[in-house]
């Protein structure tokens, strides 16, 4: 099934069709998992469609675990009129009258008429066309699944949702710290540099350029920006295209995670460090959701 919205791992899905002798009803859930995962529980009279049904689920999902129930309730009132199947009480009077003799006589035997009812065969069931039954359990399926699918795309609308809330956060922390940069590297050369003209006079100012340079290399923090940059761009990109994009969100919330601890790193002024630590608390709170998404 072509897709292109985003998908939670959890909903429920429900349906019910009527036959001529019943009804066939669907329950569904279904909750976050690394891969496809269903569990059917279906009565004896349904087994046979078990590998159709596998063949739908798999064509519409492709992540979850999901508890699939299928109850089929027979009709009940007039529809379901009690017809008791007099030839077979009579074979059973008639077997019973044959061991009478020795049991002191028909009269004397115990016989309950609600325990005849009880034996097999003597209530007739109603005839069930098994064809229609099993189009009934299929089209219920659909049904069910149908409604399953709907409920995780609304879920998975607010997951992406929640989910660009927090990207835009992490660009507001990236472009104040990409402002900030220029002005952060210059004080801490002039930092540098005075402290170690004071300390070190002999030294030869050649090679404090040189420190200097290098302690502001080690400082720039500015590739570490493009790439978080770049994971926002993705990010947006996965997000738009939709469909079964779990996997891949979780490989950018790695890589969101990379970049934030290099910015940690590096941090060398209070704007930078407090930047680096709300990048992850951002970072962590997408991670979290986006454990939910197909």
């Amino acid at each position: 099934m072509a897709n292109n919205k985003v998908r939670s791992m959890t909903a429920f899905g429900r349906a019910e069709v009527n036959y001529s002798t019943g009804t066939a009803v669907w329950e569904m859930r279904s909750v976050n998992h690394r891969y496809l995962e269903p569990h059917f529980r279906l009565p004896e009279a349904a087994r046979a469609l078990e590998p159709k049904l596998r063949e739908q689920l798999r064509k519409t999902l492709n992540r979850g675990k999901l508890e699939m129930t299928l109850n089929l309730r027979a009709v009940s009132g007039e529809a379901a009129a009690i017809e008791v199947n007099q030839p077979l009480v009579e074979q059973l009077l008639a077997a019973a009258k044959q061991v009478s003799p020795g049991l002191g006589g028909l009269d004397s035997l115990p016989l309950n008429p609600m325990e005849i009812l009880k034996w097999p065969g003597v209530i007739a069931e109603p005839e069930t066309d098994a064809q229609e039954q099993a189009n009934a359990i299929l089209d219920g399926f659909k049904q069910a699944l149908k409604q399953l699918v709907e409920n995780r795309e609304r879920e998975g609308a607010e997951l992406a949702g929640f989910i660009e809330a927090r990207l835009a956060g992490i660009n507001d922390q990236v472009t104040t710290v990409r402002a900030l940069l220029p002005q952060i590297l210059q004080n801490q050369r002039e930092k540098l540099k005075t402290r170690l003209e004071e300390l070190l006079e002999e030294i030869d100012k050649d090679r404090i350029e040189q420190e200097i340079a290098l302690l502001a290399q080690k400082a720039d923090v500015d590739e570490e920006l493009d790439r978080l940059d770049a994971h926002i761009t993705e990010t947006r990109r996965v997000l738009k295209n939709g469909g079964p994009i779990g996997r891949r969100l979780d490989f950018l919330m790695q890589e969101f995670n990379r970049e934030a601890n290099t910015l940690s790193s590096k941090a060398i002024v209070t704007d930078t460090t407090q930047a680096a630590v709300e990048l992850k608390v951002l970072i962590e709170q997408m991670r979290e959701q986006v454990q939910n998404i197909e």
